[in-house]
């Protein structure tokens, strides 16, 4: 067996109702706290008032900071503006990965100083975390990214067109914080997309590059549950369902931040960063074509490729009504899912054919690209971007 590392946050409380455990949780760790959020703004009695709530109980003050989108630059100085101003010094992320990303960022720069870019792979100076972050805590309301357990925070530069990541284990949440019930108004279309986006990142830690002895059982355990209840990510999800979508999601955040992703994520950033849409939207769109390119590319290429039979284990793990337990029936069933789900094509967005030379360029850039387990030839990446839109 291959030596390996392996590392996550350094605690998970997950259950129903466990929200009310954020106040007591935050003061162990701070005195002021800084609440970044998405979805309802306070005294919509939604999450963040149950979130007020219990830090009210507990005899924390805490200042609000709203993350609308997905998060950038600017949007990660204007909280960090915040915390300093109101001195505070532990954070919270609540909501979908843009809350928890930004959340994770702002965390970081408060003890490292400099500016985002300092740190930003690819398009930044990629500067070395050196430092803890300060202490905050990931309270996930999708189930989806992930992010609560994941070491690089993913933001958006509109100077350079690009999403690229702040990265280091000094990044990792000092709690995350998973209660299913704080998904319970989430939109279908949100909960559709985020679904997929999980079961995208089981998929590409699981075949990637950088896969692990330790990866390969979160990821397998993740995919054995998203896959039975995909056909329950609609408006009609139950309180069971929705639970064990969570826990997919963050068996997949588990899996990614150790072994990577894969040409879909590389697809994403410079999708995400150039056109207004959803990152669950983009991985659920190019997760059928990218998974067959993958396969056809390993047959061509590599026959004895391993990651071919992990390929063949997931299409026998899907419900056989998509074929008879083989690698088809798995893109059978990614392509399924997104038509039930309804995930809007890509062109919807302002993607058009004229712009997937330079999606093509930008993604061959990403650090997703490395860890997919064969280098696709550039017409191939334009096919698959193409039959997205």
């Amino acid at each position: 067996m291959n030596p390996f590392e392996f590392s996550s946050v350094g605690k998970i409380i997950f259950g129903r109702g466990k929200i009310a455990l954020l106040g007591e949780l935050a003061r162990g760790l701070g005195s002021v706290a800084l609440l970044i959020h998405s979805g309802d703004d306070p005294g919509k009695g939604g999450p963040v008032d149950r979130a007020t709530a219990s830090l009210s109980a507990a005899g924390v003050p805490v200042f609000f900071h709203r993350q609308r989108g997905e998060p950038k630059v600017a949007d990660v100085d204007a909280a960090l503006a915040v915390a300093r101003q109101n001195h505070c010094d532990v954070l919270i992320g609540l909501g979908g990965g843009s809350a928890i990303d930004a959340a994770k960022a702002t965390a970081g720069l408060l003890t490292n100083g400099g500016q985002c870019l300092d740190y930003m792979e690819v398009i930044g100076k990629g500067q070395k975390i050196t430092r803890p972050a300060a202490p905050w805590i990931a309270v996930p309301t999708t189930a989806g990214t992930g992010a609560e357990v994941t070491k690089n925070a993913v933001i958006g530069s509109p100077e350079h067109k690009f999403k690229a990541s702040i990265r280091s284990e000094h990044l990792l949440a000092r709690v995350a914080l998973v209660d299913a019930d704080l998904g319970e108004s989430v939109p279908a279309e949100v909960r559709a997309a985020s679904g997929m986006d999980a079961i995208c990142q089981l998929i590409e830690s699981f075949t990637s590059t950088g896969a692990t002895p330790m990866s390969d059982a979160v990821a397998m355990r993740g995919l054995e549950l998203a896959m039975g209840f995909r056909t329950e990510l609609d408006a009609k999800t139950k309180r069971d369902e929705r639970e064990t979508m969570a826990y997919a999601a963050l068996l997949s955040g588990i899996a990614l931040a150790n072994a990577g992703l894969g040409a879909v994520h590389g697809f994403a950033a410079p999708i995400g960063a150039n056109f207004p849409v959803p990152h669950g939207v983009v991985c659920a769109r190019l997760l059928p074509a990218v998974v067959a390119a993958n396969i056809e590319s390993l047959f061509e290429t590599s026959p004895q490729n391993p990651v071919l039979g992990r390929y063949l284990w997931m299409g026998q793990t899907v419900p056989l009504k998509f074929g008879p337990g083989n690698d088809k029936a798995l893109v059978n069933y990614l392509h399924a899912s997104v038509a039930e789900l309804q995930i809007p094509g890509l062109s919807t967005f302002g993607l058009l054919d004229e712009h997937i030379p330079h999606m093509v360029s930008l993604a061959k850039k990403s650090s997703s690209m490395k860890y997919n387990p064969v280098v696709l030839a550039d017409d191939v990446l334009a096919n698959i971007l193409r039959s997205a839109l």
